[in-house]
């Protein structure tokens, strides 16, 4: 395993990140996740292969995904040994100042922790002042509660002036941008991962493998996930007919290199600079063989060859307008 640090924080990280949207009672929010008995062996994993760094948020599974993962932390390593990120955002009041002091609260409970090492805004607010949200941030970082902050798909503009405002109160800013970027979605490249590099914000983008099309040679698959996941299809099938020739290229260098298109695809985001790119799986074999892709050095013609049939895409993550209240939206995550 390689670590490195997140964004201007002093807090090291696996280069990999697992997603914990996997883990959860099956039916409160996807009929694929992973009981507590399968989540804590799948964390139990992931710990054995050195990865310290685990992704949630209050929304995921009727807030079974934290609770899950903070049990299993708890029973299998120290607190201090794990870097534990969580989300606020899909919830009464968003990110109001009154919404984020309860919902940190909630999270720190079900998670069985007094302090989060990283907590992520799930999505730009339209109803809030950005001046509310970031003081309000601020102020959990202030208190003990946080030991960084960060952000989730949104415009770079929006990112741009939330940093702004932290930077000219003296709060806080983000160290890290939870964003939707793999081969076959690129749009941030435009705008929002450059101003992330001029602020030194860390990338751990959600999807690396693109609901699982770039670590298959078919854009179907027949798992229950493959079946079900109504979050891959709203991002991804709009686009199949392109964006099956990107896969056939992953296909193409995995043949070269002898590896699987998982790796590949994880190999191009550390390329990009990406610090930790979020791995959400249902079996221990693909936590495997994410850790495996750390072999895998692409060339500058690799590059090339996977970007080079890439069309612009319509917009999936970032959001026009607040969703209605209790709404988890289907371009969600992972």
């Amino acid at each position: 395993m390689e670590y490195t640090k997140l964004g201007n924080s002093d807090i090291e990280v696996s280069k990999l990140c697992v997603g914990c949207m996997s883990f959860g009672k099956a039916g409160t929010m996807h009929d694929w996740t992973l009981d507590e008995e399968r989540s804590e062996a799948m964390i139990q994993h992931a710990l054995d292969l050195g990865i310290n760094f685990f992704d949630t948020a209050n929304g995921y599974s009727a807030g079974t995904s934290e609770e899950y993962l903070g049990r299993a932390i708890k029973k299998n390593i120290a607190r201090d040994k794990v870097v534990l990120a969580s989300k606020v955002y899909f919830n009464e009041g968003r990110l109001s100042q009154k919404a984020i002091l309860r919902e940190i609260e909630g999270t720190l409970a079900r998670l069985g922790t007094d302090y989060l090492d990283l907590y992520i805004i799930h999505r730009f607010d339209y109803d809030t002042p950005i001046e509310e949200t970031m003081e309000a941030l601020h102020s959990l970082v202030v208190a003990g509660k946080v030991r960084a902050i960060g952000a989730s798909a949104m415009y770079g503009y929006q990112f741009h002036n939330m940093q702004i405002a932290a930077k000219e109160h003296g709060w806080t800013p983000f160290s890290a941008m939870e964003n939707h970027y793999n081969l076959l979605y690129r749009e941030d490249e435009k705008e929002l991962i450059p101003i992330c590099r001029q602020m030194n914000v860390s990338l751990m983008p959600y999807s690396p493998l693109a609901g699982g099309h770039l670590a298959r040679n078919t854009w179907q698959s027949n798992t229950l996930r493959g079946k079900t996941d109504r979050v891959a299809k709203g991002k991804y099938d709009h686009m199949e007919q392109q964006d099956i020739l990107i896969v056939k290229r992953v296909e193409e260098l995995a043949k070269k290199y002898d590896c699987t298109m998982s790796q590949i695809a994880i190999a191009w985001q550390w390329a990009k600079g990406v610090t930790a790119p979020i791995i959400g799986a249902t079996k221990e074999k693909y936590l495997d063989d994410a850790a495996g892709a750390f072999g895998i050095k692409l060339t500058n013609e690799d590059i090339a060859l996977l970007e080079e049939l890439y069309v612009p895409h319509p917009i999936v993550g970032a959001i026009d307008k607040n969703p209605e209240q209790g709404v988890i939206l289907l371009n969600e995550k992972k």
